[in-house]
């Protein structure tokens, strides 16, 4: 996937059957800094590499809600299927130049969810987690805000931070895109690499401005950044499905 500024989303390969999860994901924040390539290979299952996102690797810190999942293309989980989620994560290739996702940490605020999610490989920790919005003042002009404040129960772990989006502004540059317009995730499971895919449709993407942040969860995953993020940006939402995981065999890379 080979993204220009300025250029189109790009369309999402076709989900293989059967949908195994349906969900929206809201309000989502992405804060992103560079980092060193030698920082992310101890995080990559086999068969993947660090990817490479306008000449250095990539951590994220992304919060966002999500808002009635359920398995397959049924009804939303009533409670359990609606939470907030923090993620650290990492971008990762595969030999054959598929792009993903790799999670360093997810928190949570369902415990069913980390628990259910653990046995799928996917690192999820129980924690307090929650929505920070601000509405428009329509006295004072001042714009919404959006963020999340995060609290682990065990290990003293916590992060908070938030955004004003420009939502008259559109980011559709290469770096945002690529940052954004992901497919899938890897994980490790049972000893194999698993690719799991998602599509969604084009989702408004907007720049943003930091107005707070106060974070812990890089720290506690070993990634030490210098200054503000890199990338900051907004999106309102969109819907998701997931599809069938693929294992991944690992191989000696081929670049």
């Amino acid at each position: 996937m080979t993204l220009t500024p300025g250029g189109p989303w790009p369309r999402s390969p076709e989900l293989p059957r059967p949908v195994i999860m349906d969900q929206f994901w809201a309000d989502a924040v992405f804060l992103h800094w560079r980092i060193p390539m030698s920082s992310v290979a101890r995080f990559m299952p086999p068969g993947v590499v660090p990817d490479e996102i306008d000449g250095s690797a990539w951590v994220g810190l992304i919060g966002f809600r999500m808002v009635g999942a359920g398995l397959g293309k049924g009804i939303p989980v009533p409670y359990f299927g609606s939470f907030s989620e923090i993620n650290v994560r990492l971008y990762s290739r595969e030999q054959d130049g598929t792009r993903g996702v790799v999670f360093v940490t997810l928190d949570a605020s369902r415990l069913a969810v980390v628990l259910a999610a653990r046995a799928g490989g996917i690192p999820y920790v129980w924690s307090r987690c929650r929505p920070m919005t601000t509405a428009k003042s329509a006295m004072t002009a001042q714009p919404a805000t959006y963020g999340y404040d995060v609290e682990r129960y065990r290990g003293q772990v916590s992060s908070r931070f938030a955004v004003q989006p420009d939502t008259t502004s559109t980011a559709d540059d290469a770096v945002s895109l690529e940052l954004t317009a992901r497919f899938g995730l890897h994980s490790r499971v049972g000893g194999r690499t698993l690719y799991i895919p998602n599509t969604h449709t084009p989702w408004p993407l907007h720049p943003a401005d930091v107005t707070e942040l106060d974070d812990g969860l890089l720290r506690a995953a070993e990634f030490h950044v210098d200054g503000p993020p890199d990338s900051v940006l907004f999106s309102p939402g969109v819907q998701t499905q997931f599809g069938k995981p693929r294992v991944v065999h690992a191989g000696r890379p081929n670049f």
